[in-house]
């Protein structure tokens, strides 16, 4: 079996799962359940699996909360750049979006691969860098939410094969970035690793069926409750070599979800609460 299968399965089945949850819950609620952590969970468990030590592992998962950042900045992109953009045909400013946001990303992406390297040079620790950085994306994302637009829920009525193009394009996506990670060489693997597939096929496939406001209303919640995803890697780090793979694994996703995803649930629930009232 090819080892870009799986994964690219797995990136398909959560790919629909975000754009769905988007449209029935709308941009707060579906953005926070389609954020998560998913496809981190068997990456962990994989890892567990191929690394030589334990510090090699924890090395491994503390890369996540840099990829999350990036993937945040990524997110907030279609939220900041659809306004500078001319008042062309909605094709051609979703093109222009797609292009600009992928072209950030990449850059961003670059930078990342470096960091690590050079930090470890001068005397900072993978754990120090990566703690900075989760909690730089925690506040990044509360930031993000209070500043959030309306996050209207999908009207449009969205078939099965416009569903299935969703996990189509998130599998090849995260299936080409698997090979290339196989076969290219140290620098184009790293920048692979932290591609936004299902961001990515997310926000294209949102606008393309509701237009460019739902996906933009998600953006805040799905920055905020992304960052459960890298609390996740933090505390498989420890849980995973501490429990075992699947107790710490399990212990992993359930503190972080705790810490992460229900505060944020509360909390946005309670600004939209005040909102409502204030137009009342």
């Amino acid at each position: 079996m090819p080892p870009w299968l799986i994964p690219a399965v797995f990136a398909a089945v959560v790919a629909i799962a975000i754009t769905m949850s988007i449209e029935h819950f709308g941009g707060k609620r579906g953005g926070l359940l389609g954020s998560l952590p998913s496809t981190i969970v068997p990456a962990a468990i994989g890892l567990a699996a191929a690394s030589s030590s334990v510090g090699d592992f924890q090395d491994a998962l503390r890369i996540t909360p840099a990829g999350m950042l990036i993937n945040a900045l990524f997110l907030l992109s279609w939220r900041e750049l659809p306004p500078y953009i001319p008042p062309w045909r909605s094709e051609f400013r979703l093109l222009t979006c797609t292009i600009a946001s992928l072209l950030l990303w990449l850059a961003m992406a670059s930078f990342s691969v470096w960091l690590f390297p050079a930090a470890k040079s001068i005397g900072i620790g993978s754990a120090g860098l990566s703690l900075f950085l989760f909690i730089s994306s925690v506040v990044l994302g509360i930031m993000a939410c209070v500043k959030n637009p309306p996050a209207p829920k999908g009207k449009a009525q969205v078939g099965i094969f416009a569903i299935m193009s969703r996990g189509l394009l998130a599998g090849v996506a995260i299936g080409i970035s698997i090979w290339l990670a196989s076969h290219a060489g140290p620098f184009v693997a790293g920048v692979a690793a932290v591609f936004p597939a299902m961001f990515l096929t997310a926000m294209v496939t949102l606008w393309m069926a509701h237009g460019e406001h739902v996906g933009a209303g998600a953006v805040g919640p799905m920055m905020l409750g992304g960052t459960s995803v890298s609390a996740f890697a933090l505390i498989a780090s420890w849980s995973i070599p501490t429990l075992g793979t699947y107790w710490g694994s399990a212990l992993a996703w359930c503190l972080a979800v705790m810490a992460i995803t229900v505060p944020a649930w509360a909390w946005l629930n309670h600004i939209g609460s005040i909102h409502r009232q204030n137009k009342a």
